[in-house]
């Protein structure tokens, strides 16, 4: 397991867009990825400023709630 802050997935959604790449930067509150659940498109946001580690999504994937979607240090 790889040390840094996870972002969770808050519910069960399909992947439909990836902002963020392993190496990106990230600041808090800014989006990681998108997911549709229940016909709504739901913004996945960073808790926390730094840089991705660790991403585990790709579109079309379905997630399921509490998913690690990304590891950031």
């Amino acid at each position: 397991m790889m040390e840094g802050t996870p972002i969770k997935v808050p519910m069960v959604g399909k992947v439909i867009e990836v902002k963020k790449k392993v190496g990106d930067p990230v600041h808090k509150k800014e989006i990681i990825a998108y997911l549709e659940s229940m016909k709504m498109k739901v913004p996945i946001f960073s808790t926390v400023d730094g840089v991705i580690q660790d991403l585990n999504a790709a579109v079309g994937q379905v997630l399921s709630k509490g998913h690690v979607l990304a590891v950031i240090s």
